[in-house]
């Protein structure tokens, strides 16, 4: 269990994110078009997870525009936005925003995501939500980076993560 903070008061996820240079839990997702993706549907790229509560909250919403700007520029890197949000959600909010560049996905059906990443918060005011969380994988699924932001209003660090993508 790790534990991670909302505006200064604790808050306890279901494990810890996955340790660098194991291979990632594969997944099943749903895509805004309802379609069902997992991890291997992504082989051959470069991956970041990019982790976060809901697409309704400001950082929420800034971590997905940031990303999307930076993915413009990436080669053979897919930039999958995850969270428990509704698929329409997503689809509202990067229609609305103009953002093509990552690939929206939610865990809505299952859960498993979360639990198998260990970063569902199994208390406090979000209780059931991811924990915001960066993973970035190489193009055969292996843990390049991860990072857990410890305080849930606080943005990822965008720099580390893209770094690890050429390191």
């Amino acid at each position: 269990m790790a534990t991670v903070t909302l505006k200064g008061n604790a808050i306890n996820t279901s494990g810890n994110l996955p340790k660098v240079g194991t291979k990632a839990p594969d997944f099943t997702l749903t895509a805004n078009d309802l379609s069902s993706k997992s991890l291997s549907d992504f082989s051959g790229s470069k991956v970041v997870l990019n982790i976060f509560p809901s697409i309704d909250t400001g950082t929420c919403a800034q971590s997905v525009r940031q990303f999307n700007t930076e993915a413009s520029e990436l080669e053979n890197t897919k930039v999958l936005c995850i969270s428990h949000d509704l698929p329409f959600a997503h689809a509202r909010f990067c229609g609305a925003e103009g953002l093509d560049n990552v690939i929206s996905l939610s865990d809505y059906k299952t859960g498993e995501f979360g639990k198998a990443y260990g970063l569902d918060f199994i208390d406090g005011p979000l209780e059931t939500l991811h924990s915001r969380s960066v993973i970035v994988l190489d193009e055969n699924g292996t843990i390049l980076y991860t990072e857990q932001v410890p305080e849930i209003v606080d943005e990822p660090n965008y720099k580390a993560a893209l770094e690890a993508l050429y390191s």
